[in-house]
């Protein structure tokens, strides 16, 4: 189960070596980890957000799959080459998203070498800063056409839990932000896979709690999360 994703990160490690360190290649061996949360850090905008979400999300991994996950998330910088071994990487802010040299290549090294970023507005509008900022560095690293809507009968919807799209957030009409609900999201596509996810709906706020609160919601909100994780082990 998940080689695809394993085969990309033994690959990377063989083509850095020698180049740095890759702890997190060892460690995950010795412990016998399938997954690990990457949260990716930046000089620009306020990287630190929702900071609950990640245990959350690891919690619902460990409770509805099979898994081997490190119940600790990780900190990574984007401009540390270490983040190329990473199987995940979630990004998310407010404001500006400017990436310096170091960011920009290694973004676009992990992605077309077959890396997964999720990336979260916490805005949850369409033209605020994050949006027009992180917008405009994918249009820079990959093309003018490269970010585009995904249908929501794509296998992301389906990879574990089944959804009509993305689910709707508590946070997109209550006034703050462009008001309007997301029926779609975005993502790069490389290789008929998704290499960026992008949401305009602040899923990550959404997610922002602590995991023993699910008891009180009707519907576990964080089972998108499960598939988002699941679609980017086994694409």
């Amino acid at each position: 189960m998940f080689m695809n994703r394993r085969n990309f990160i033994r690959t990377l490690s063989l083509l850095s070596a020698g180049a740095f360190s890759t702890p997190f290649l060892r460690l995950s061996a010795q412990e016998q980890i399938d997954f690990f949360f990457t949260r990716l850090s930046y000089e620009s905008g306020d990287w630190e957000v929702d900071e609950r979400m990640p245990a959350n999300v690891l919690n619902s991994l460990i409770e509805y799959t099979s898994l081997r996950v490190d119940i600790k998330e990780r900190i990574i910088a984007l401009s540390n080459p270490q983040m190329l071994t990473a199987p995940f990487c979630y990004l998310a802010g407010h404001r500006l998203v400017q990436f310096n040299i170091e960011e920009k290549q290694n973004f676009q090294r992990y992605v077309e070498n077959g890396g997964f970023v999720f990336v979260d507005d916490c805005n949850h509008d369409i033209d605020g800063m994050f949006a027009q900022s992180f917008e405009r560095q994918m249009r820079d690293i990959f093309g003018e056409q490269a970010l585009n809507k995904i249908p929501n009968d794509h296998p992301l919807y389906s990879s574990f839990f089944n959804f009509e799209g993305p689910p709707r957030t508590s946070v997109e009409l209550n006034g703050w932000g462009d008001d309007l609900v997301h029926n779609h999201l975005k993502a790069i596509e490389i290789d008929g896979r998704i290499a960026v996810l992008y949401s305009n709906k602040d899923l990550g706020c959404e997610w922002d709690y602590d995991f023993r609160n699910k008891r009180w919601l009707k519907v576990d909100n964080t089972r998108f999360a499960v598939n988002i994780v699941m679609y980017a082990m086994k694409s």
